[in-house]
């Protein structure tokens, strides 16, 4: 059994105070002798417990509004000293210095400052300078201090206390480590305040969740990130590493539509979506798009679920279901599937930043947020778009931005018929598109076409052209944009170009 070693002195200085006094009351019970400041001594004394106060240990108050209250080498002495070094011992008797042997921290919450929206002074005086620096120093010297940086620890601790108020080496170390990686969180949450444009990569996200693999069952998973604040998941299995990538995909595509609009998504990629008045309609349209790629799916629509959708829903195998809210007939319909995933999605996804690893660093990069709108669009034909074929072009170039390239999709209104996604060649991609769409007996006569780059040669449109396309959607930039454009002007097709491409590799 480890040896452990006694607590005789305690340091507590926290900002929350919220279940820390059965570990008072515990150090108490044991005769440990408590020392604090401000706040924290008050909250002590109330549990009628006796404290030390930092400032007679000292012999300085509380300076400077509260920012100087326990930086001084009575405090830090006591944590930094060896106690295996005769030298330290015996400059902490020279100056009557006590061994502290647990130091209870809880810094300033500068995060939740910063999210709240308050004024920079506020933000500024969260930046906890006293609290971070016990935690460093507690932590370095982890042989004989014990350091609690967090209330997230004070279950365990007051389990670890249980027969005792004493602690292990190997106790110490775990919390200095965990002490450590709080402190350095709380360093890059005040430099991403800071930072502006032109600065480092620094990401730390404390929530970790162990899944059940990654992408194939010889593969670890993890997910870091707080996925709580996005969904609340109201049945089903615990999410899977592919799981998340789907979802992730389907928020990112249903937060470009703003009518009542359903989605079914496979390996990242829109294999069925559609725009209608009534939920149920646009359900059956997005299925009809690729009922077999439907099956183990992610469904995911924009307005509440209600129970004549779940229904139709229920007569297929998916994974995942995600909308903004369901009907309690919807809810009674969709959890008759004992690992079918319910997901209430609570807000939009707020990331500017798309982070992936590549060779042996990271590329960084801002989100693609632009999405064309009517206004955006430059009619290059001398066919001009009519108002109809303006909904479906910018209904197919919304899916567009959201599948792999090369990409070529094709609708109707407002109704996915087939896309081309992750081909080598513009061209294979129409191919495919084309294919898909036939083999689920879609007339494309009257249809649209839109691409996530430019047409380098006029092959595409002539092969729509073929197919009875009438109107594209492109960003246009190629050198010899004018053969595509001719080639419509001699076919009567209409092209409009939006000048921004929408890569997705």
């Amino acid at each position: 059994m480890a040896e452990s070693k006694k607590i005789k002195n305690a340091l507590i200085s926290v900002f929350h105070k919220d279940n820390l006094e059965p570990i008072v009351k515990k150090l108490n019970d044991e005769g440990v002798n408590i020392y604090s400041t401000g706040g924290t001594q008050k909250f002590i004394e109330d549990q009628g417990v006796p404290v030390n106060k930092v400032e007679e240990l000292t012999s300085y108050p509380s300076i400077l509004g509260g920012r100087v209250k326990t930086l001084h080498p009575k405090v830090f002495g006591g944590i930094l000293a060896r106690r295996h070094e005769s030298g330290d011992k015996e400059q902490l008797s020279e100056f009557e210095i006590p061994e502290f042997d647990l130091v209870i921290v809880d810094l300033y919450p500068f995060e939740e400052t910063v999210a709240s929206g308050a004024s920079e002074q506020d933000i500024i005086e969260k930046i906890d300078i006293g609290g971070i620096s016990l935690i460093r120093a507690a932590a370095k010297n982890f042989r004989d201090v014990m350091i609690v940086s967090s209330r997230k620890q004070y279950d365990e601790v007051v389990d670890i206390f249980s027969n005792g108020a004493a602690t292990t080496l190997e106790e110490r170390k775990k919390f200095a480590g965990e002490a450590f990686a709080i402190s350095s969180h709380y360093d890059t949450a005040i430099y991403d305040y800071f930072a502006g444009s032109d600065r480092e990569l620094k990401i730390s996200i404390p929530e970790k969740k162990t899944l059940r693999y990654g992408e194939n069952p010889h593969q670890k998973g993890e997910f870091f990130g707080a996925l709580d604040e996005l969904f609340d998941q109201l049945h089903g299995k615990e999410l899977s590493y592919n799981n998340l990538l789907d979802v992730d995909a389907a928020v990112n595509l249903m937060a470009e539509f703003n009518e009542t609009t359903f989605a079914i998504l496979k390996h990242n990629n829109a294999c069925g979506i559609a725009s209608r008045e009534k939920l149920v309609d646009a359900y059956k349209d997005a299925l009809a798009g690729d009922p077999v790629s439907a099956f183990g799916g992610i469904m995911i629509t924009n307005c509440e679920l209600d129970g004549e959708t779940a229904q139709e829903l229920d007569q297929i195998f998916f994974e995942v279901v995600i909308a903004p809210s369901y009907t309690d007939e919807a809810l009674e319909v969709l959890k008759k599937k004992k690992k079918r995933i319910i997901l209430v999605q609570k807000e939009q996804l707020k990331t500017d930043k798309l982070v992936r690893t590549a060779l042996n660093g990271y590329l960084v990069q801002d989100k693609d947020s632009k999405i064309e709108e009517s206004g955006d669009l430059e009619n290059v034909t001398d066919r001009k778009v009519t108002d109809n074929e303006v909904e479906d072009l910018l209904f197919a170039n919304k899916i567009c931005k959201h599948t792999k390239s090369n990409t070529i999709v094709l609708a109707k209104n407002k109704q996915l018929l087939g896309s081309g996604t992750g081909q080598t060649s513009r061209v294979d991609a129409l191919r495919h598109a084309i294919t898909k769409a036939k083999a689920f007996k879609f007339e494309l006569q009257g249809g649209v076409m839109a691409s996530d780059a430019f047409f380098p040669f006029p092959d595409c449109v002539e092969i729509a052209d073929g197919e009875g396309i009438e109107a594209v959607i492109q960003p246009g930039g190629s050198i010899r944009d004018n053969e595509s454009i001719d080639y419509c002007n001699q076919h009567n097709m209409a092209m409009v170009t939006t000048g921004v491409r929408h890569f997705k590799h």
